[in-house]
């Protein structure tokens, strides 16, 4: 379904971006994400399956090892899709500081969410 930007990063440093961030869970139908919104926060799933919408309309499907939300913070805009848990989530939490922080001391993380982010920005 999802592969999974933690992928990208050998153990360590896949341990370390985890370790950085904190570990929530979200109810179904909680919408962490708005379009529109100031990039304030990231989240990588760790368990369940969000929605992506665009306007009200389901873009994406995403599940464990993706991040979503760090595309308006590498890309320094305002959010470009409203993400809506379809089943219970549990997330780890990263406020824009950490994701860029992140990206520059774990290389391999900051090369991985700026590809993610530049696919989704060119409708990917």
């Amino acid at each position: 379904m999802t592969d999974s930007i933690l992928d990208a990063l050998d153990p360590a440093d896949a341990r370390r971006v985890v370790a950085a961030g904190r570990a929530l869970t979200l109810p179904q139908g909680w919408s962490p994400i708005a379009e529109s919104t100031p990039a304030d926060k990231a989240y990588l799933i760790t368990d369940g399956e969000v929605s992506v919408r665009r306007g009200g309309v389901e873009i994406a499907t995403l599940g464990p090892g993706a991040v979503v939300g760090e595309a308006a913070i590498v890309n320094r805009t305002l959010r470009s899709a409203t993400v809506v848990a379809l089943t219970p989530l549990r997330v780890v939490h990263f406020t824009s500081d950490q994701l860029e922080e992140l990206a520059d001391e774990v290389p391999a993380f900051g090369a991985a969410l700026r590809a993610a982010a530049a696919g989704r920005s060119s409708g990917g």
